[in-house]
């Protein structure tokens, strides 16, 4: 049970430290409004809660920043270290608290995966990770991520497909006329060798190629003394494919072990971990985290970027390598070993080979901090243009914009978009049904809409500094109302941007000025504004184009005698969208499980209109 909890007159004091024992355990802070805005963890908890007491003087740094928001700690004693590290990874995972380390690449990579839960695998390609498939990557070049896409299609010619299912079909596909797919719809295949096929490009993905290339030579000589002679030209070209792909790769270690290599630097009050992902002895990936005033000290930050790297789905390799002193290696070897069920090593070296692979390491992070830099600097010169030419009282480094999208004055949308120092800040993305309008009300729906979004963003503190709506004087005038009305009015600067009519171009509206503000049409500040509203436009469309295409075939279906709740479910789940379900034919229809003929022929006469 929590103990210990404090109010904010007596934070850290005397009496409350020599009430904590000096054992391991978990430490939660929280704020006024009793949410948890950092978990830590300690070997001797008060001695690490005493370190505290030096930052509450009130400075700027963002430990003083944090401690002055703190009102309450509590405290959760732990028998061991261990059990310490796996209660603050539960605690951070339920309460993802603002100050703790969250891994957030920096760019948001994409991965190659092998569907291989359903009765047809697919290679298809995400953006994130999910539970019991093959995932691979993140490839930080999606060109070069493509082009081994289109090696590995004509190598391992899978299904292309989409859907979970694959429902039989009276002729195969171009792509099977092409030797693009080995066509299991129309039975050109068995399950066995379809399986084997699947097996083999996981061996490849994996970089196990020597493995791979060792069995299909062997599949080659055989092939050949049965005098199948085309199947051991086809193995043939596959080897010369393999062989030319496996050129390529970057050798990064003379061994054959899997590693993660963590690389380190720091810049002023920023720093950044570089991961090289080392694989059977290549180089398969990376990942890169920028942190920009951590809150800890560097030892602590790489311990705790370990404790947030691996994770329930994430591989976790025999060795992990680091460049600094981390918080207690051998229980995090302990915590990674039961993780991954295998001895895992967690090694700082001083000489060998290892050293070379930690300089390489930690000069992509050194990179990272380097392109941050220039990024900063090229959004400093274009804050002060913005906010000179903008007339703004504040540097505008998170910019939102609204939109409203409606039918007629049904099914109204709010969406919002948000912009931190220039660049798109899409988890910060909202959508809203407006529920309190009736009929085509753009004004009173931007009213609901303002109210709703500020409500939200004080509350989870990512206010904007710079607003921006759609539209003319009078939606700008409904902004200045809805902020007079929540008591933000000087927080956050206002504008409106709206096309004119006649070729005028964009005009961009500011409170208390009757004229629109006369910006050069090549402005880089009118380009700006212009990119984020026409980016608000896009993501309120698509919303309500797919919110209304899914109410109206749910529509339909539900007027189907014989469809209900399960029967819908089925469909939706086979076809995997909502367009190829309403072009698919009586015979498809019906090979899902429960659709009998008649009633394929009913919903495919109901979806197609006829």
């Amino acid at each position: 049970m929590p103990e210990s909890p404090i109010d904010k007159e007596a934070i850290l004091t005397a009496d409350f430290l020599h009430s904590i024992g000096h054992g391991p355990g978990v430490y939660l802070m929280k704020n006024n409004r009793s949410e948890v805005h950092y978990v830590g963890k300690a070997r001797d908890l008060r001695r690490r809660l005493a370190s505290y007491q030096r930052h509450l003087g009130g400075g700027q740094n963002k430990t003083s920043v944090m401690l002055s928001k703190t009102v309450l700690i509590e405290t959760i004693l732990t028998a061991t270290e261990k059990e310490a590290l796996i209660l603050e990874a539960s605690l951070i995972k339920q309460y993802k608290p603002k100050y703790n380390i969250i891994l957030r690449d920096d760019k948001n990579y994409p991965y190659i995966m092998v569907t291989i839960k359903e009765e047809w695998p697919r290679l298809v390609v995400t953006r994130r990770r999910v539970k019991d498939q093959a995932i691979f990557g993140p490839f930080s070049s999606p060109s070069a991520m493509w082009e081994t896409i289109k090696h590995l299609n004509t190598l391992f010619p899978l299904r292309r497909c989409k859907g979970t299912t694959l429902p039989p079909r009276a002729r195969p596909c171009l792509n099977h006329q092409m030797n693009r797919c080995l066509a299991p719809c129309h039975g050109k295949v068995s399950a066995v060798e379809y399986r084997q096929m699947v097996e083999d490009l996981l061996l490849a993905l994996a970089g196990k190629n020597k493995e791979l290339l060792k069995r299909l030579n062997l599949e080659m000589l055989q092939a050949a003394d049965d005098l199948n002679f085309e199947q051991a030209a086809q193995l043939r070209d596959k080897i010369k494919a393999l062989n030319q792909t496996m050129e390529k790769q970057v050798i990064a270690a003379g061994h054959h072990r899997d590693q993660d290599v963590f690389g380190f630097a720091r810049h002023d009050t920023g720093c950044a971990v570089a991961v090289l992902v080392i694989r059977n002895g290549l180089l398969s990936g990376h990942h890169q985290y920028l942190f920009s005033e951590p809150f800890e000290d560097d030892s602590l930050v790489m311990t705790e970027v370990l404790e947030r790297f691996y994770d329930a789905d994430r591989y976790v390799p025999n060795e992990v390598v680091v460049g600094l002193e981390i918080e207690s290696p051998e229980v995090l070897g302990e915590w990674l070993s039961d993780l991954g069920q295998k001895r895992v090593l967690v090694r700082r070296p001083q000489r060998g080979d290892m050293v070379n692979l930690l300089t390489m390491a930690n000069r992509n992070a050194e990179q990272v901090i380097v392109e941050h830099l220039a990024k900063n600097e090229s959004w400093t010169t274009l804050a002060a243009t913005l906010k000179s030419t903008l007339h703004l009282h504040h540097e505008p480094r998170r910019m939102i914009c609204l939109d409203i999208s409606h039918l007629s004055g049904e099914q109204t949308v709010g969406a919002v978009v948000s912009f931190w120092q220039g660049k798109k800040e899409s988890p910060r993305y909202r959508h809203y049904k407006i529920s309190s309008v009736t009929g085509p009300d753009d004004y009173a729906s931007m009213t609901e809409l303002l109210k709703r979004h500020l409500a939200r963003a004080q509350a989870e503190d990512f206010m904007p500094n710079l607003l921006i709506v759609d539209g003319g004087k009078g939606q700008l005038q409904i902004a200045v109302h809805v902020i007079e009305d929540l008591g933000l009015t000087g927080q956050l600067d206002l504008l409106g941007i709206a096309k004119e009519k006649e070729e005028e171009g964009e005009k961009v509206f500011i409170p208390g000025r009757k004229n629109p503000l006369s910006l050069n049409r090549h402005s880089q500040s009118l380009l700006l504004l212009m990119e984020i509203r026409d980016e608000a436009h896009r993501f309120g469309i698509t919303f309500h184009r797919n919110w209304r295409g899914k109410e109206a075939l749910r529509s339909k279906l539900d007027a189907i005698p014989g469809v209900g709740p399960v029967r819908k479910q089925a469909l939706l789940t086979a076809f995997g969208s909502l367009k190829r379900l309403s072009s698919a034919t009586p015979e498809e229809l019906s090979a899902i499980p429960g659709i009998s003929p008649d009633l394929a022929l009913c919903i495919h006469n109901v979806l197609c209109g006829s």
